[in-house]
């Protein structure tokens, strides 16, 4: 089977097939890049890229239904959170298309009268890019840094390829010229060949830790800035003032979002208090058996199927060794019986130190739920994974709930809510959920030259 292959996760049937570009197809386009960087995009005024991508965020609304229905077909998105993909890319690339002047205005040193502080672009960038948020993902970086007067090289997932090729006839029908704009339909090793090319100046990828730690080891050794957006175990504490029935819905969204293939889902709940506990579980638990299972296009259906049979077996097996070393799976942890990817919404227990789930990643409906006796213990529990990427803090003390938040390990925290985006809110953590951000100001100055320019103080040029 070629790589680059829809297969829809509802039916499990094969719908395209697309064949990887050759090794010549790949070394052209990078030559027009990075032509086109030089003699062309990079010269432009601000304002022109900014136009250019405030008219894909506009034809991007106007084809909202069009372009929904592709991680619909590809990954089995179901179709209200597609329509609200669709809706939060156009904002990002309206975002930059409006502050974008703004960002790179050259600015005065503080103390340094004489000193200016340019925001100059660099050239190529290579985005390599995943699945589960096939636009979402993608416009995270190619908004900022085609504003920014970069090009940018987009490298998406094997498994969602007319969602690529859509993306890529948006800038086109935008005005976007050819070289500005990528898409590739490459492999892995056709990937490290352009990041060893000195042509690439920067390398953004949103994946794995594996992939991640890859990328950044060849990126490293070709001395090359390099963003990581790697994977989360993101923990929701539930605190002993917390509101019980706010924080059960919000748990219930935030792991099942996106049939939990997200970063950023919560994964873990931690509760302090064994009796909040017992009460915040069996709520937990039926809400969980209430969740309707089924066709991503039916608007009845809360919860799609995974991606791929092999992530299923992948949840599957990891249910199943989590079970085996001693958790309790109270909820789900089965296959549906249905054609197509589906796993029961499940919530796993005494998840002890040495299990293996205690550390994993669940990328999937997979909830694991812990109670602690103090507050210190959910901090500790909390921060025991080796990831950082998002927490969440419940608490009616919203004061409190922040210096809980200051305590927790993470690029992000949220108070009182699952996860919320805005392309105005920096996206990114630490530890092994990699490094750099993405959205915001921040998001577009990490592939940029932040150069000094001074001119010599007039008593000294006498």
């Amino acid at each position: 089977m070629p790589p680059f292959t829809s297969i829809n996760p509802a039916t499990g049937e094969t719908v395209k097939e697309f064949p990887l570009q050759s090794d010549e197809e790949v070394r052209s386009a990078l030559a027009t890049a990075d032509q086109r960087y030089h003699q062309d995009w990079r010269s432009r005024p601000v304002a022109e890229r900014a136009r250019i991508v405030g008219r894909a965020a506009s034809i991007l609304r106007e084809k909202r239904d069009e372009y929904a229905q592709y991680p619909i077909l590809e990954m089995g998105k179901v179709a209200r959170f597609s329509s609200a993909e669709v809706d939060l890319v156009a904002d990002i690339l309206e975002y930059y298309a409006q502050h974008g002047e703004d960002f790179l205005t050259p600015r005065k040193l503080p103390d340094e009268p004489d000193a200016t502080l340019h925001a100059e672009p660099i050239g190529v960038i290579l985005a390599i890019e995943p699945w589960n948020f096939p636009y979402y993902q993608v416009v995270r970086v190619v908004a900022p840094q085609l504003v920014a007067g970069n090009v940018v090289m987009v490298k998406h997932a094997e498994n969602v390829p007319q969602c690529a090729l859509a993306f890529a006839r948006l800038f086109e029908e935008a005005g976007v010229p050819e070289g500005v704009y990528t898409n590739l339909f490459c492999s892995v090793d056709q990937v490290a060949t352009l990041i060893d090319d000195f042509r690439v100046r920067g390398v953004a990828l949103t994946g794995s830790e594996r992939a991640g730690s890859a990328v950044g080891e060849r990126a490293g050794r070709n001395l090359k800035k390099v963003i990581l957006e790697l994977g989360g175990s993101d923990p929701a504490v539930i605190l002993p003032g917390a509101p019980l029935d706010h924080a059960v819905e919000q748990v219930v969204m935030g792991r099942t979002f996106n049939s939990g293939q997200g970063c950023v889902n919560i994964k873990r709940v931690i509760v302090v208090g064994r009796e909040r506990g017992e009460q915040m579980l069996a709520a937990l638990k039926e809400r969980f058996a209430a969740i309707t299972v089924g066709d991503p296009t039916d608007e009845a259906t809360d919860l799609g199927p995974v991606t791929s049979e092999r992530a299923l077996a992948g949840l599957l097996a990891q249910i199943e060794a989590a079970r085996q070393a001693g958790a309790t799976i109270v909820q789900g942890g089965r296959r549906v019986d249905r054609p197509g990817f589906y796993l029961e919404p499940t919530i796993i227990t005494d998840i002890a130190e040495d299990n293996p789930l205690y550390q994993q990643e669940a990328f999937g409906p997979v909830l694991s739920f812990y109670v602690v006796d103090t507050e210190a213990d959910a901090i500790t529990l909390a921060n025991a994974k080796k990831y950082g990427l998002g927490g969440y803090v419940f608490d009616a003390d919203v004061e409190h709930a922040q210096q809980v938040a200051a305590r927790i390990e993470s690029g992000m925290v949220y108070i009182n809510s699952c996860f919320v985006d805005s392309p105005a809110l920096p996206f990114g953590g630490v530890k092994n959920s990699g490094f750099g951000r993405e959205l915001s100001e921040l998001g577009i100055g990490e592939f940029l030259n932040r150069k000094l320019i001074r001119v010599a103080p007039e008593e000294n040029q006498r």
